[in-house]
Formats: structure tokens, sequence, C-alpha cells
């Protein structure tokens, strides 16, 4: 029943986008760990870390166009979920450090021997085991979002006023996590990681295996968000979103609906940060600055809202091009960033994969011509 129901998802464009991140996935770990460091082909590991940190922003991007695109739900918070997954890893990671951090405490981590911490928050407990973490990663995201979406869409929240209640979320949790006293790292936040499962996280091989993770996560998404779209569930989420009140005068629970794809897309960008974070090396409270959450927005603006594969382009797109801009021209970046949202707002508002679907479906709409034909006589 489930792979029915994955497989119904299944159209040429999301098949070939599979295939190409499946190839990637395997490709730059290959190129990375096999292929000589004096050879053309061979991809250094700094390289396979940006990828993977990409990988991770594609996530997140998809995970907001499934409540965005499909569903009309503008979150401005969605960088909130994201940080909250990588606080979850984050916790599991200092715990693995042991007695080879600064102060050499077997349980507690370095900011809390340094701020006096007599004993570890009951909080932390069981984060010293990976298949819990792996739990808070995408349960605390998906327990959020269930308890603040179901509030708000159930008083009917819609528009500007979710929008802005979601970036106030993002912003109250913001100055939570800069508290010494919430037990989180304040304003440092979490970093000095050493293993994750056992293996070194600053190894090759570590990185090409948490790269290649990132895609797979990013595969297993789009396959999954594809089949939501594609079932009766994705049409009422389309209906809510072109015709919410219609749509409830219908019979249809429509808090329910948008709660639930709220939760899918929670977790979802859960687990992206929980990738993130191994692959950066940190994770502080600037994670859930309101300025990412609006990022997140561009991605998918850029790559094409409500195309699923769009955003996964628009945050490779956007995110090479900060790369690079902040290395040539870093003070101008922000602007370039401004420009590029407004420009494609005035001339490709349906984004990059959305303008090119529309040209190939006019070419294939348009009759074919006739080069015999004759031209008929005015009458």
């Amino acid at each position: 029943m489930i792979t029915h129901f994955l497989l119904k998802g299944l159209d040429r464009r999301v098949v070939v986008a599979l295939l190409l991140i499946l190839a990637v996935a395997v490709l730059v770990p290959v190129l990375n760990l096999v292929v000589p460091e004096g050879s053309p082909f061979h991809v250094p590991t700094y390289l396979v870390t940006l990828f993977g940190k990409y990988a991770t922003y594609a996530a997140l991007a998809l995970a907001l166009d499934l409540v965005w695109g499909f569903c009309g739900i503008l979150s401005l918070g969605h960088g909130a979920f994201f940080a909250l997954g990588g606080y979850a890893m984050g916790m599991y990671l200092m715990r693995q450090i042991g007695t080879r951090g600064v102060y050499g405490d077997p349980i507690l981590p370095d900011f809390m021997v340094f701020l006096n911490w007599k004993s570890l928050p009951w909080y932390w407990h069981g984060f010293d085991h990976f298949a819990f973490a792996a739990l808070m990663v995408v349960l605390v995201p998906g327990l959020l979002a269930l308890v603040f979406g179901g509030l708000a869409f159930r008083s009917r929240v819609t528009g500007v006023y979710l929008s802005i209640i979601t970036q106030a979320m993002t912003y109250a949790l913001l100055l939570a996590f800069f508290r010494n006293d919430m037990g989180f790292g304040g304003n440092n936040g979490l970093t000095d990681f050493k293993d994750i499962v056992g293996f070194n996280v600053q190894a090759d091989g570590t990185r090409a295996a948490l790269f290649a993770l990132s895609c797979l996560t990013v595969a297993a998404g789009l396959l999954f968000s594809a089949a939501i779209v594609h079932s009766k569930l994705g049409k009422v989420l389309v209906a809510i979103r072109d015709a919410e009140s219609r749509t409830r005068f219908i019979g249809y629970r429509v808090a329910t609906y948008k709660t639930f794809v709220f939760v899918v897309s929670a977790m979802l960008a859960g687990v992206a940060g929980a990738l993130y974070v191994p692959q950066v090396g940190i994770i502080n409270p600037g994670e859930f600055s309101p300025a990412n959450s609006i990022e997140a927005v561009i991605w998918v603006a850029v790559g094409g809202r409500g195309t699923l594969i769009g955003p996964i382009v628009g945050a490779l797109a956007v995110n090479w091009g900060k790369t690079w801009f902040t290395g040539v021209l870093p003070e101008l970046w922000l602007f370039a960033l401004g420009l590029l949202f407004v420009l494609v707002t005035l001339f490709l508002p349906k984004g990059i994969v959305g303008t090119i679907s529309d040209l190939f479906a006019r070419r294939r709409a348009a009759p074919p011509v006739d080069p015999t034909a004759q031209p008929q006589p005015a009458e």
C-alpha cells in the first residue's frame, strides 16, 4: 500500500530528478575517495562538505514548497524547524565528546563546565544514544508545528497575518536560545564535535557519507512530497490554496489538512537541519534568524513555487551564487540577493522551473505548421 502511494507520484520529471540526485549522491563521493588528488576529476573534501550543505538547503526549500506551493501557507518560520533539528543532532554530538573536551568532564559539555553547571539538565538525558536523538530530530519540530499550526489554523489565521506570527515564533526562539541559562550553549551554541555513530566527523569518508545521506534525504523528500501532491490529499491541499473558504463550505476540515501538511513539512526541515550540523561543525542561535527563513522563501520563489523540483534548483543556484559573490564582492551580496528576488518576481513570476515548464507546455499545445499549406486569399 505504501509502495503504491509512493509510486503514484512518479511522473517523468520526478523520475529524472530522482535519478540525477542519486547519481550525484554516488558520483561525488567516488570522485572524492577513489580518484587520486592529482587527477582533474578529483573532488576535494571541502567541496563535498559545501555540496552537502547545499543539499540540506535543498531539503529545507522542498519542505517549504510543500506548504507554500501546494497549500498556500507562506511560512516565514521554517528556519526554526531546521534549527531545532540541528540542535537535536548537536546535542547528540556533544554527548559523544566525553573526556575529550577542554575540561575533560565525562558528562557535562564544556560550556556547562565553564558556566558552573552542577549536573546535566533533564532534557539532555537520552541524547547519548543516536536512536533517541534521531527521534527528537523529527519529533521536536513536528510537535512544535502541531501545536502552533493547530492553534493558528483552527483560529483561521491566514495570509500575511500567519506569515507574521511564524516569523514571531522564530524570533522568540532566537531570543530564548541566546540565553545561557537555557542550557544550549548561549550565543556560542554547540560546536567542537568529534564523532558521529563512532566515526570521526572530520574524516573524508564521514564527510562523503554525510553528503550522500543529504542527497538521499532530498530524494526521499521529493518522492514523498510528489506522492502527497498527486494523491487525493494533494488535490484537497491545492483546493485550499486556491479557494479556502469554498473548500471549507464543501465540508472539508481545512484546519486538519493544513496542520497535517505543516507537520510533515516541519519534520522534513528538521531532518535537513540534523544533516546540516555535522557537516558545518556548529549550531548556534543565529540559525533561528528570521532572515534565514526569508532566504528560504527566496530559494523557492527563484526555483519555482509549486513545482517541487524548482525549490531544489533555486536553493542550489542561489547558494552557489552566494558562495561566489561573498568571495568576489562580499559587501554586495545582500544587494544582489534582493535584486535577484525583485527580478524574478517581475520577469519570472513562476520561477526558473515553472517558466521552463510553461514554455514546453505551450510548444506542445501549439498546432503543427504544415510547410506545404498555401496561403488563403483574402476575401
